[in-house]
């Protein structure tokens, strides 16, 4: 059974870092103060109207740092308050946001910064690997230890199984749809100004970059990014006192699938997507998500996987997905635009704020601060943020204007 919030929480406040494939000369805590500055300038209050903090961190081996939200926390500026860290792999933002609205729905504290953060390319490991990066062995560390790692089991490799599980199923996607999403994603990228891989790339050029894992060629990845991003949640009272444009999460929807694939019927979907989505839905009472939502920010760590999740979030039937993007409907002028930010393949991946980032891309076309990207009369939107093990874990958030 699920309960209801007893109050309403709004984003009263956002900020962003670039996103980028490092920072050389910023530790992950100031990336991480960059952006909470950005957030509180945003909200235009200070670090002393914070009553509790989220972090999304995803990986301790990233950071080099067991526990590096304390040190987040004691740089900038929180000693004392609060504070707990979130890790959901790729749903971390997510999670963190979620765990954020539960702190001010309950009535527990009227305002909360969720920030996320991720330094991953200093996981260096130069003499054993000969200044090969790190980061793939510590993701490593994420799958199964019995069998996945020691299979050598990879993000890519585990989505590509449900990829192919789709095509097996449906026929789709097909490699031109794929690389659409890829053409889609990177375009848009462009207008993004903190966006790691923006690109004009042809459906020619997908096709022929190099093969990574089957059906992915080089460019149905995402990168690995370096970055922070946050958020300010506050309850309703404190939102008007704050702001004039509060932007509501008015839906919200988690859950974590099996693990294991082989505890699952099937790996051609991802039921906790269609979970998370049809709570999120039932929650902000959306009957038609096609037809009621303005724009999406959606998990994209792989073109496939974008797809599929069309097909999850309920903006078609199962099996036409690849008609969405064929047909232009998830294009920037298309009825429901996907990822306009760029994605994680066009504004990158840094894994505890993605979530976030695109948060906070949704917002800005709620405010009508999107510039040369803006969704004309944005109303409501929906972020989903998917994680671990064939999508294991998932949150889907949907915000709306005030009216």
């Amino acid at each position: 059974m699920s309960g209801k919030p007893s109050r309403r929480v709004a984003i009263v406040g956002v900020g962003t870092t670039k996103f980028k494939a490092r920072w050389i000369d910023k530790t992950y805590y100031e990336l991480a103060y960059d952006a909470a500055k950005l957030a509180l300038s945003d909200a235009r209050i200070g670090r002393e109207d914070i009553d509790a903090c989220v972090y999304g961190i995803y990986n301790d081996f990233f950071q080099r740092q067991y526990q590096p939200d304390a040190f987040v926390h004691d740089y900038i500026g929180m000693g004392l308050k609060p504070g707990v860290r979130v890790n959901t792999g790729g749903a971390t933002g997510g999670s963190a946001l979620r765990m954020g609205f539960s702190e001010v729905a309950s009535g527990l504290y009227d305002t909360v910064l969720v920030l996320g953060v991720e330094k991953c390319n200093d996981c260096f490991n130069y003499e054993v690997h000969q200044h090969s990066p790190e980061v793939l062995r510590a993701i490593l560390y994420t799958a199964d230890m019995t069998y996945d790692n020691p299979a050598g089991r990879t993000a890519a490799s585990g989505f590509a199984l449900a990829v192919i599980a789709h095509i097996e199923k449906f026929g789709t996607p097909t490699e031109r749809q794929m690389a659409l999403v890829s053409v889609k994603n990177h375009r848009n990228a462009t207008r993004n100004p903190v966006a790691q891989s923006p690109k004009l790339l042809t459906v020619e050029d997908v096709l022929s970059s190099r093969k990574i894992v089957d059906p992915f060629k080089f460019y149905d990845n995402c990168l690995y990014s370096e970055g922070a991003s946050a958020v300010i949640l506050a309850s309703e009272e404190k939102a008007r006192e704050i702001t004039d444009c509060p932007i509501w999460i008015t839906g919200l929807g988690a859950s974590l699938d099996w693990v294991l694939p082989q505890n699952r019927p099937n790996i051609y979907e991802f039921q906790s997507s269609q979970i998370a989505a049809r709570k999120a839905y039932e929650m902000a009472g959306i009957k038609d998500p096609l037809q009621e939502l303005d724009l999406a920010e959606i998990h994209d760590a792989f073109t496939g996987t974008e797809i599929m999740a069309y097909e999850d979030c309920f903006f078609c039937p199962p099996g036409e997905g690849g008609r969405l993007i064929e047909e232009g409907v998830v294009e920037p002028e298309g009825k429901l635009p996907v990822n306009l930010s760029g994605g994680l393949l066009g504004c990158g991946h840094a894994v505890g704020a993605t979530g976030i980032m695109q948060t906070i891309e949704v917002v800005l076309h709620l405010r009508g601060q999107a510039e040369n990207r803006q969704r004309k009369n944005a109303r409501v939107g929906l972020v989903q943020s998917i994680g671990g093990t064939l999508c294991s874990w998932t949150v889907c958030l949907i915000l709306k204007r005030e009216e």
